[in-house]
């Protein structure tokens, strides 16, 4: 579906949307992050607070971290929505493996990626947010007048992993403006903050100085690459929860504009790249390379082909972006 044949609505008629519907099922993208996992938490709340059935799909790989945010919601078996949301996902390819049926009949799509194909027959896109939770936000009080406790601690933890606890160039004054707004509302933001963002398992201890010994540095330093095999997974005792935003350690090096990350997944031959820059680069033109998307400070891909030849194409790319 493209789109021409998508309906663009904003939050405030996705609110209406919504209040006018009935019979939901809410979809988080492959390897959830906090930000589709706040989000469908968020707004399954919200909707059963006025009245309405509403599910999120389980994921098969969401991970304990981010499992708190949806386990109160999800669909029971046999459960038959009349109409499917999808949060935070720009494209049906970014469902996971149980949510590829739905992929051609998605009624709603909420999300603030740049890349964003267009596929439901709704869509409510914001490119200029941090997070879809802002998005989210702006819809619920829309919607209802107000966040409730348990939607604002939801949101709040969408809006503060995408922006690296407000840390990233991504965030705005709107984005703090949203984050103030739900502490207000009762959003926990302090215990939050320390489960999210400033504790660390000693697997996760391992694979960060395994990362940080291996860092390549390119183009006088202004680019680093990070490789993270399976070996190094296994060798740290690391599971996906000690992955979440490992994409984020090649970016953190002092002069660094250009940080990426390649990991291999399920086969040697299978890989996923994560790239972040500053507000110089644009990653999202690096990543589209590889058939990928995202945004201009932090963009990702997958691809079938081994680190080194994914390493060569890389630096073929960056050619083009230093010539």
């Amino acid at each position: 579906m493209g789109i021409n044949m998508s309906i663009i609505i904003t939050a405030a008629e996705t609110a209406v949307w919504l209040k006018e519907r009935d019979g939901f099922l809410i979809l988080t993208h492959r390897r959830p992050d906090g930000d589709t996992s706040g989000c469908a938490g968020a707004l399954a709340q919200a909707l059963r607070e006025i009245g309405k059935t509403a599910y999120i799909l389980n994921n098969p790989e969401i991970t304990p971290r981010y499992l708190r945010f949806i386990e109160d919601y999800i669909a029971p078996d046999g459960y038959s929505p009349r109409y499917i949301i999808s949060v935070d996902t720009a494209s049906t390819e970014l469902f996971p493996v149980n949510g590829k049926e739905y992929g051609s009949s998605i009624s709603l799509c909420i999300d603030h990626h740049p890349s964003n194909t267009y596929y439901a027959e709704y869509t409510c896109l914001d490119e200029s947010s941090a997070a879809c939770g802002e998005i989210l936000y702006n819809i619920l009080i829309a919607m209802s007048g107000k966040v409730s406790a348990i939607s604002a601690g939801h949101l709040y933890a969408a809006v503060s992993t995408d922006t690296g606890c407000f840390a990233f160039g991504n965030t705005t004054a709107d984005t703090l403006r949203v984050a103030a707004e739900l502490i207000d509302a009762g959003a926990p933001n302090k215990e939050l903050n320390k489960l999210l963002f400033r504790t660390k398992t000693r697997s996760r201890i391992k694979i960060e100085a395994m990362i940080n010994a291996g860092l390549e540095y390119y183009y006088d330093g202004v680019v680093d690459i990070s490789t993270i095999t399976r070996d190094m997974v296994e060798a740290a005792e690391a599971d996906e929860d000690d992955l979440d935003d490992i994409a984020a350690i090649p970016g953190s090096v002092y002069g660094v504009g250009i940080g990426i990350t390649i990991r291999e997944l399920g086969s040697k031959d299978e890989c996923k790249g994560s790239v972040r820059t500053t507000t110089i680069y644009n990653a999202y033109e690096i990543a589209k390379h590889f058939g990928g998307g995202g945004h201009r400070m932090a963009a990702g891909f997958s691809v079938s082909q081994p680190v080194s030849e994914i390493k060569k194409e890389l630096l073929k790319v960056l050619e083009g972006v230093f010539s």
